[in-house]
């Protein structure tokens, strides 16, 4: 099931570059992981990336911070607030209100590539990634989770195999990861979890590559994304160590 799974990521993953949280541009209106962001990749052409988080009522909306304040007028946690009271939170500096998973799906209706990150809080919840399959299970159209979480990715491989899974991931160095413990920080920094997250894809930190595992994987047939890419030069970089890219600021 694996072999085959990877064999199919490589088909969509690597056929489109992929617009992060959607083509935005805000000073056009059009802002991050929006239903206008998603139709400006769609009318592109583009494969689409998009995060993932769980409502207090176990929906899951497309929205990237764990908190409010930085896209909305509200404030708090997104965990605190259930799926319509999301949905009723209008995004700043644009004409769009936060979506479901359910409808962006209803929106992209299988046109191009959906790459969808699975935000973590590192807690070893498994409702989002339970809530995405859900969700997903129907849906005819290319697509894929991944998340920079290993047990995310491990529960999306015990849920549903068939599912084409990716890690999101970098040299996990950064202060970030210092909350995390010592164990956890260790599998980040050495890939050992591959065992049991058997990834079909890695999306790498374009600026950290070569990297001895991520090379190991490409080498084995696992197709590398790399992001984020913000001009053609960084892309022209990006392509000599991954397969595609992830992409914003510019037409890729």
């Amino acid at each position: 099931m694996d072999r085959l799974a990877a064999g199919r990521a490589a088909d969509f993953i690597l056929a489109r570059p992929i617009a992060h949280r959607g083509l935005h541009d805000i000073a056009k209106g059009i802002v991050e992981n929006t239903s206008s962001a998603f139709q400006a990749a769609l009318d592109h052409g583009y494969a689409i990336e998009c995060d993932l988080q769980i409502t207090k009522d176990g929906e899951a909306v497309v929205f990237h911070d764990e908190t409010l304040e930085r896209l909305t007028q509200a404030a708090g946690r997104v965990k605190d607030l259930t799926a319509a009271e999301m949905k009723q939170l209008a995004i700043r500096h644009s004409q769009d209100h936060v979506q479901t998973l359910a409808e962006l799906l209803e929106q992209v209706a299988g046109r191009v590539p959906l790459i969808i990150e699975l935000k973590s809080h590192w807690d070893g919840e498994e409702r989002l990634a339970a809530r995405a399959l859900e969700v997903l299970k129907d849906y005819p159209g290319p697509h894929a989770l991944m998340s920079f979480d290993p047990d995310a990715v491990a529960a999306v491989r015990r849920l549903s195999p068939q599912t084409i899974r990716g890690i999101v991931a970098e040299r996990a160095f950064d202060s970030y990861y210092d909350a995390l413990p010592l164990a956890k920080q260790i599998e980040l920094r050495t890939f050992s979890h591959v065992e049991r997250t058997r990834p079909d894809f890695v999306s790498f930190y374009f600026d950290e590559l070569p990297w001895a595992p991520v090379s190991a994987l490409r080498a084995s047939g696992k197709p590398v994304i790399t992001w984020t890419i913000r001009s053609p030069q960084q892309a022209w970089r990006a392509r000599r160590h991954s397969d595609q890219i992830t992409f914003e600021g510019f037409l890729a």
